[in-house]
């Protein structure tokens, strides 16, 4: 009997054994496929990320965790090569070339300075817009459904949005006779924004003063001009409050001022703006890496439509409502997707 025991134990031994060689052998054999291809393909796929900011944000953080979820890792299966204007629109035309230089396989770009510095860098490279204010609009895309060229990815339609923020500020401030709207110059997309801005004002037969800066500094004037105009509220473009990251310093001039502001810039209403409609900018940089993925897979931007948001946040700031003396009417906080209190 315990003969018998011992030679059923030798048996599940080797059979254990040949299991752990056989799995070692498919282990090897996965390694040395992955070194074949390596040679190849010749090299890992460089993705070029070109962006107004200063650094790597929450934003930023967020396309590369969307990369890694589609099982692309910076530094093992590609690499990323960051660009960062540090909020000089001068800076990107330099910065694409460079990526183009590097032969990156795609550059990546947000916002729409980057997109259009991309465009003028390069025919043949793909680019996807990780964000945009209006892809057609800018003329990158011929259409979102046929780009048509190495353009694909993400587009905002914030300028088109201008008639439902200042529905909001009518609903908030009835008396409200005239707007002003505060667009940065450098950008190239601020024409279409003062635009839609302009045309929503005439409609609801609402004065409209927009104030065109050059720079930042000029931020603190420009809210003193608008004071003394007797502007009743002002739109803020997108681009102070999510990329030159003035969110908070315009916050406090409204609120000095006694100005109500409205943006669609991320998290303006959290810095201190008193409200904010538009979409979450966080889906578009989780959204770009699948265009990215497709791109590496052998699909051409010109057959890639381009999306466009179908969800709006609402966010109200009732501290700074309270702060310049403004009262929200019940029916707009009840629609509102977020309260800061």
């Amino acid at each position: 009997m315990l003969i018998s025991r011992f030679r059923s134990g030798n048996r599940k031994s080797r059979i254990q054994n040949q299991k752990w060689v056989g799995i070692f052998a498919i282990a090897i054999t996965v390694v040395i496929d992955g070194a074949v291809l390596a040679q190849q393909t010749g090299k890992v796929p460089r993705i070029g990320y070109l962006s107004l900011s200063a650094k790597l944000s929450v934003r930023d953080e967020a396309f590369v965790q969307g990369l890694r979820e589609l099982g692309y890792i910076d530094g093992q299966t590609i690499s990323i090569e960051y660009r960062w204007a540090a909020n000089k629109i001068e800076t990107l035309a330099a910065l694409a070339d460079e990526l183009v230089a590097m032969k990156v396989d795609i550059i990546a770009a947000t916002a729409t300075p980057a997109v259009s510095a991309a465009k003028n860098a390069t025919k043949t490279i793909p680019i996807v817009m990780v964000t945009t204010a209006d892809a057609v609009g800018s003329g990158f895309v011929a259409s979102l459904a046929q780009p048509g060229g190495n353009i694909t990815g993400n587009t905002n339609i914030l300028p088109e949005l201008a008639g439902k923020r200042l529905e909001l500020l009518r609903e908030v401030l009835p008396k409200l006779s005239q707007i002003s709207f505060l667009a940065y110059g450098p950008d190239p997309a601020h024409r279409q924004f003062v635009k839609e801005a302009q045309e929503a004002a005439q409609s609801f037969k609402i004065g409209f003063k927009p104030r065109v800066l050059n720079g930042v500094e000029e931020i603190e004037s420009a809210f003193a001009t608008m004071k003394k105009d007797g502007v009743g509220a002002v739109i803020i473009q997108t681009l102070f409050p999510a990329v030159l990251g003035q969110g908070q310093r315009i916050a406090e001039l409204a609120v000095k001022n006694r100005l109500p502001t409205i943006s669609d810039g991320f998290q303006f209403a959290e810095a201190g703006g008193l409200l904010f409609y538009g979409p979450d900018p966080i889906q578009f940089f989780r959204r770009a890496p699948t265009f990215v993925d497709k791109i590496l897979k052998g699909r051409k931007p010109a057959e890639l439509p381009v999306e466009q948001p179908t969800k709006f946040d609402f966010i109200v700031n009732l501290k700074t409502a309270k702060q310049i003396g403004v009262t929200i009417p019940p029916d707009v906080l009840a629609r509102a997707s977020k309260i800061i209190k």
